[in-house]
């Protein structure tokens, strides 16, 4: 069975015409013939939307109780078994309710397509899940429905429903939207004209990037190469030298004059891996280009002209930029460069060459590609070869009674200069061989002893091996040095691999790196150092070793990371080569500095996100639910001093009953701000002393009502260490809680048992209910102050119970946990450390 096709109607904004547009199209498909039904769409008081809806099938919804509540759903399989060409769903990022099939409805859509149903629907661009921070710092709103940006991504078709701010403001003002009572909030909150502007530049940018997917798999598929100018895109070719930063300014200029316009960054690397530019540089333009909001992209060729095209027409681009030749005027002999090569082959993408101070003057040498060091030993060893080998090797064959002709002199000279090069490098083997050359003529060339060569063909063999000799030489020689050199890389690679890995593994310790860099380059202290501005003084932010140098100019090594930070090294002056190595540890010493700082600026925040919160919550409950009990308080004390009314007995007495409750239902309140706020400040103090758990739970208990408790605790306990008073909040708190959520006719029940454990005795006390029971993703939410969960209405508690609990609990050692209650409901765990346990082992950990 074909899987059906998914059409989004997408909008910034509720209110733009997302569900107006989509039961448009479901008439106009129904009057071209076919089968369309409304599976769900939600209409929400706005009459527009209800004249859509009359001429259209719509499959009955399916009706679901939750909490006491009635809700309506899409049904599903009364969907499924209609089987409709075109099924109507609005609301993709929709949650279902608990009890359903699926927990979201683009998961029901997904069935319907699974089925062969074309499906059309709709979503707002809040409730993307890539963007919820986005939103949520715009309108300061987190969204809790969202849907995966693959799902709509997957769509067949994707239309964008748009509406300017103004007009969409206005048609809220004029009750289109929201019921007369909210429009005022409405327009002074979340419809504000800077969050609709900026919610719909989010719809705007993510349906044209979409439009540009489409476009770039619709050239793929049909082997397009040539570039549509739909979208500015230039590229910036960069070979890693010291113009590169001028190259990325210019074309970042470029894409600025286009709205919508895109910077990339391209380097093509040869595949030899060994010759190449500076990494220094590189890193520092990537920088540069990601900080300009443009992409780095690294292409492996060794056809430099062709690899830049490619890159360019792969991602069309429209414009290519390129920095002026630094060859000099003779290396053009060798043909033309590669601005030259790339401007003729372009076709149709422009092609910018741009000048610098560089241009012209060569290409510098760049570090850690300076001549390799054979070392002293080897030097004098490769110049003696060079400059002995020949005299000795010459005293050898004219020893030799037998002459084994030119030509097996020049094979031996041959290999003589070989093996200079193999041991000295290439200007022993040079020496080598003009020495060869020499001797050569004198002593084996026909006439000897003379500088005479009477042969034309001996001039022929003495110069084809001096040249053979040179190019052999050079050609071991590079050898030699490419082997030195990977060898190098290979352990700059190692390096700059540990380095990876701590960052991937999100490694935060200054010290740990720090003395890393002292290991890796055997110096005897490293410190970073920071100043406030560039006059300022310098301190030390972190350092390892003796004797740290104190400024940049006491070390043997600094390397400077911005204006502000230096790593400096002492002990040892490193070789140029050491640099880029270093380089590398320097910036992430840099980001691991910033980031501890800004995790501590995010803790910083958050506690001041809490305080802020809890005084919110505070505020509220000083002025509602502690406002309650007073105003029934003074009520019935006015009523009982009016004389105007003689009260019975009876009522007089209900009268002082209320205001009785009035005045326990304050005093526990408060008890309860108070303890909170002992425990915030940090001032609870228990005094722990060993006490029996059938002492302290009983006394917890008192003022329930009869039958709504049930005790099974033994007085075969052991002893607990706790603060009896706070153990006893802690207790009545929870059992409090237990009783207010548990049905009539179904007790709480109190149970305490003891676990053996590795590490010893524990007592767990567990206050079970039947009542509705709390989700996995709320159970800890429920210990947080000001929490009421669920539907508890106000005037039942500020909702500190639990979160007192949990806070003296864990004063005294212990803790509080929420489990399910098996065949429903919730059980509170509070578990203590027995008196004097000693550790004892436990078969599987099992309940005694």
């Amino acid at each position: 069975m074909a899987r059906g096709r998914l059409r989004i109607y997408l909008g910034a904004a509720p209110g733009v015409g997302k569900t107006y547009a989509m039961l448009s199209e479901g008439h106009r498909r129904a009057a071209r013939g076919t089968d369309v039904v409304v599976g769900f769409v939600e209409p929400h008081g706005r009459p527009h939307t209800r004249e859509l809806l009359a001429g259209l099938e719509a499959v009955p919804r399916r009706s679901t109780e939750y909490r006491g509540a009635a809700f309506t759903e899409l049904d599903l399989d009364a969907v499924l078994a209609r089987r409709p060409e075109v099924a109507l769903v609005d609301e993709l990022a929709h949650s279902c309710v608990p009890g359903s099939r699926h927990t979201k409805r683009w998961e029901d859509i997904e069935e319907l397509l699974d089925a062969g149903i074309d499906v059309v629907s709709t979503v707002n661009i809040q409730h993307l899940e890539s963007l919820g921070d986005v939103v949520e710092g715009i309108t300061g709103v987190r969204q809790r429905e969202t849907v995966p940006d693959e799902v709509v991504r997957r769509a067949d078709q994707i239309e964008l429903v748009d509406m300017s701010p103004e007009a969409l403001r206005r048609r809220i003002a004029h009750g289109n939207v929201y019921a007369s009572d909210k429009v005022d909030a409405a327009l002074s909150h979340y419809f504000r004209p800077g969050n609709l502007t900026a919610l719909r530049e989010l719809a705007l940018l993510w349906t044209a990037d979409r439009a540009d997917e489409y476009l770039q798999r619709y050239r793929a598929e049909h082997h397009i190469a040539a570039t549509w100018q739909a979208r500015e895109r230039i590229v910036v070719g960069l070979t890693g030298g010291p113009e590169g930063g001028t190259l990325i300014r210019r074309a970042a200029r470029i894409a600025a004059k286009g709205s919508g316009s895109e910077l990339l960054a391209v380097h093509i690397v040869r595949s030899d891996g060994l010759t190449g530019s500076s990494t220094t540089e590189l890193a520092a333009q990537r920088r540069l280009v990601e900080d300009l909001g443009g992409s780095f992209h690294s292409v492996l060729g060794d056809d430099v002209p062709t690899a830049l095209l490619d890159f360019a027409r792969g991602v069309n681009a429209t414009q290519i930029v390129l920095g002026s030749s630094r060859r000099r005027t003779w290396q053009y002999a060798f043909g033309p460069g590669v601005g030259s090569t790339v401007a003729r082959e372009s076709g149709d993408i422009d092609v910018h060459i741009v000048t610098h101070e560089h241009a012209a003057r060569g290409r510098p040498p760049l570090p850690g590609r300076l001549p390799v060091k054979l070392g002293r030993v080897r030097a004098v060893a490769g110049w003696l070869v060079g400059c002995g080998g020949p005299a000795l090797l010459t005293l050898l064959l004219t020893a030799w009674a037998d002459d084994p002709g030119l030509p097996t002199d020049l094979l031996l000279f041959l290999t003589l200069t070989v093996v200079a090069a193999l041991v000295g490098g290439v200007f022993p083997a040079v020496a080598a061989a003009l020495v060869g050359s020499l001797l050569l003529n004198y002593y084996f060339t026909p006439p000897t002893h003379t500088f005479t060569i009477a042969g034309p063909q001996n001039i022929l063999a003495l110069g084809v091996f001096v040249g053979v000799g040179v190019a052999v030489a050079s050609v071991v020689d590079l050898a030699a040095r490419r082997a030195q050199q990977a060898a190098r890389s290979r352990a700059e690679a190692e390096t700059l691999g540990y380095l990876a890995g701590s960052v991937l593994r999100g490694e935060d310790s200054l010290a740990a790196l720090l003395g890393r860099v002292g290991e890796t380059f055997q110096t005897e202290s490293v410190a970073l150092l920071e100043r406030a501005d560039d006059r300022g003084p310098w301190q030390c932010v972190a350092a390892v070793g003796p004797h740290p140098a104190a400024r940049p100019e006491d070390a043997d090594v600094d390397v400077p990371v911005g204006d502000r930070l230096a790593l400096a090294l002492s002990g040892r002056v490193l070789p140029a080569d050491d640099r880029r190595v270093l380089g590398a540890f320097a910036a992430q010493a840099v980001a691991v500095l910033e980031r501890r700082r800004l995790a501590d600026q995010a803790a910083a925040a958050r506690r001041q996100a809490e305080g802020n919160r809890i005084r919110t919550a505070l505020l509220a409950a000083v002025s509602h639910d502690l406002r309650t009990p007073l105003a029934g308080i003074k009520a019935a004390v006015s009523s009982l001093r009016s004389d105007e009314v003689r009260w019975a007995p009876e009522d007089e007495a209900e009268l002082l009953a209320g205001i009785e409750d009035g005045a326990d239902r304050l005093d526990h309140l408060i008890d309860n701000l108070l303890d909170m706020s002992r425990l915030r400040t940090g001032t609870v103090t228990p005094l722990v002393r060993d006490v029996h758990l059938d002492e302290v739970v009983p006394a917890a208990l008192g003022g329930l009502a009869a039958g709504t408790v049930r005790l099974e605790v033994s007085e075969g306990l052991p002893m607990v260490p706790a603060d009896a008073g706070l153990l006893e909040r802690a207790v009545a708190n929870v059992v409090e809680n237990a009783v207010k959520y548990s049905p009539p006719g179904a007790p709480v029940l109190i149970r305490a048992d003891v676990l053996r454990l590795a590490e010893g005795e524990q007592v767990e006390l567990r206050v079970i209910d039947r009542g509705p029971g709390v989700p996995d993703e709320a159970r800890e939410r429920i210990f947080e102050p000001f929490q009421r969960y669920g539907d508890a209405p106000r005037g039942d508690g500020v909702g500190l119970g639990l979160a007192v609990a949990r806070g003296f609990v864990e004063a005294m050692g212990g803790s509080v946990a929420a489990e399910d209650t098996p065949g429903g409901g919730l059980t509170m765990v509070i578990t203590l450390p027995a008196a004097g346990a000693a550790a004892a082992p436990v078969q599987g950990g099992v309940r005694r």
